[in-house]
């Protein structure tokens, strides 16, 4: 995928923060899906539903829009603007108490959201995992603290973000967070490439959130943070290894 094919899309009412699509750009061409026809992606904490909507374009697979903030009605009625109302389905849930089906979701992508729920040890294999099938992805790319400041974000980002600096976690911790489970076969995290350019796009925007940012951009967030991407591979079965 490209962030320029999607352009009519990215605009200050749909971005809610740094440019979502480059942040999805980036994993997809990382870790691309492999997906068959009848495939189900979880997008959860999905927003205005600008990635769901490249989801389901990029992959052709059924998308669930889940997010707490945004209403299902909201999403819906763009999906249907957009032309994928029939592909797409909203959801409004809190990511902690989620209703989905055991093993439904192919995939779980998460971007710029999953810092806000899930910072505890152990969320993911009880909150997340037993939606995913076996030998499923999960990609997630979300703001963060560089390695080098592992541990210092409420010292280093408090005048920007106050109390909810605690949220901003390194790629290392993110890694420890994750942690094991006899389901997953490899979990890696990194530094991603389009820091600069997501940014760029959200301080380019007339939002007034994107203005208290500009005050904070080249003392806090440019020399401390970074996005974090996360990949998450499930182990495969007997009968997945087979087919």
């Amino acid at each position: 995928m490209k962030t320029d094919d999607y352009k009519e899309y990215i605009s200050a009412e749909t971005m809610m923060g740094p440019n979502s699509v480059r942040i999805l750009e980036e994993l997809f061409h990382k870790y691309p899906l492999q997906l068959h026809p009848d495939d189900v992606i979880l997008d959860l904490g999905c927003g205005t539903g600008l990635t769901s909507l490249i989801i389901a374009k990029e992959t052709g697979a059924r998308v669930f829009a889940d997010d707490l903030w945004v209403s299902a009605e909201e999403n819906g009625k763009r999906f249907a603007e957009w032309g994928v109302g029939e592909q797409i389905t909203p959801v409004c849930e809190d990511a902690n108490d989620l209703h989905f089906e055991k093993k439904q979701f192919r995939a779980l992508i998460s971007i710029d959201s999953y810092h806000y729920f899930a910072g505890s040890k152990g969320f993911f294999q009880e909150k997340l995992l037993p939606f995913l099938k076996d030998n499923g992805v999960v990609l997630i790319g979300i703001p963060g603290l560089k390695d080098e400041y592992t541990g210092r974000a409420e010292e280093l980002l408090f005048n920007w973000l106050g109390d909810e600096s605690y949220m901003f976690k390194s790629p290392k911790q993110w890694k420890e967070l994750i942690g094991r489970s006899d389901r997953i076969e490899s979990v890696k995290t990194w530094e991603m490439d389009c820091f600069r350019q997501a940014w760029d796009d959200w301080l380019a925007a007339d939002n007034k959130f994107a203005l208290g940012d500009r005050q904070h951009f080249e003392t806090i967030i440019k020399p401390y943070t970074c996005f974090v991407g996360i990949y998450i591979g499930l182990k495969k079965t007997k009968r997945d290894c087979c087919y």
